[in-house]
C-alpha cells in the first residue's frame, strides 16, 4: 500500500471512530476527545495484530531436533483478547503442553503462538483449538494439551454482570485425548502452584 493510500485509510478509520463518538452523544472536538480517534486506531491495530502474523513467521528458526519424549508444559501464559460478539476484552492464562516426537518448540515461541491467535477477534473455544492445532501442525508431537482460563468483560460489565465468573476451555489431541494417565499428569501439573 502506498504512503498516500495508507494516509487515506488512516483518515477514513479515524473518521469512523469520530462518528462513533458523535453517535454516543459526545463531542469529538472536545479537548479530551480530540485525539481519541487517532489513539483508538493505534490501539485497535495493536490489539488485532494477530491478523498480520502467521504461525510460520512466529516459529521461524525455533523448532529444534531433540531426543526427548517427556511432557513439556508452559503454564500461566497471560493473554488478552477481544470477544467477537461485543468487542469487549477477555483475558486470562493459557497452559500449553505437548509430548515431543523428535522436535521441540523454543519456549518463548509458545507464548508468542498464543498471542498470534489471542490478538484477533475471538471466542475462547476457537482460540483454544487454534493453539492446539497449530502446535500439532508445526511439530507433529505425540499429543497436545491446552487449557485456557479467562474472565470475559462481556459477562462482567454488561448482561448478567457476574464479576467473579471464569470460563475454562480445553483441547486435548493425541495422547492427551487417548491416554488418561497423560491427561491426568497434565491436569495435576497445571493445578500445582509453584513458587520460584
Amino acid at each position: 500500500m502506498s504512503e498516500q493510500n495508507q494516509t487515506l485509510a488512516s483518515a477514513s478509520t479515524q473518521d469512523l471512530y469520530r462518528e462513533m463518538i458523535r453517535r454516543m452523544g459526545e463531542d469529538p472536538d472536545r479537548d479530551g476527545l480530540l485525539r481519541t480517534p487517532e489513539r483508538m486506531e493505534k490501539s485497535t491495530a495493536f490489539l488485532t495484530q494477530g491478523y498480520k502474523q502467521t504461525v510460520t513467521e512466529v516459529l521461524h528458526n525455533a523448532l529444534f531436533d531433540v531426543d526427548y519424549d517427556e511432557m513439556v508444559i508452559v503454564k500461566d501464559i497471560e493473554f488478552y483478547s477481544q470477544c467477537e460478539h461485543h468487542l469487549l476484552p477477555f483475558f486470562g492464562k493459557a497452559h500449553v503442553a505437548y509430548v515431543p516426537n523428535g522436535k521441540v518448540i523454543g519456549l518463548s515461541k509458545i507464548a508468542r503462538l498464543v498471542d498470534v491467535f489471542a490478538r484477533r477477534l475471538q471466542v475462547q473455544e476457537r482460540l483454544t483449538r487454534q493453539i492446539a492445532e497449530s502446535i500439532e501442525e508445526a511439530i507433529a508431537p505425540q499429543g497436545v494439551g491446552i487449557i485456557l482460563e479467562a474472565q470475559h468483560l462481556c459477562m462482567m460489565m454488561r448482561g448478567v454482570e457476574k464479576q467473579h465468573s471464569h470460563t475454562v476451555t480445553s483441547a486435548m489431541l493425541g495422547v492427551f485425548k487417548t491416554q488418561l494417565q497423560t491427561r491426568n499428569e497434565f491436569l495435576s501439573l497445571v493445578r500445582h502452584k509453584t513458587t520460584l
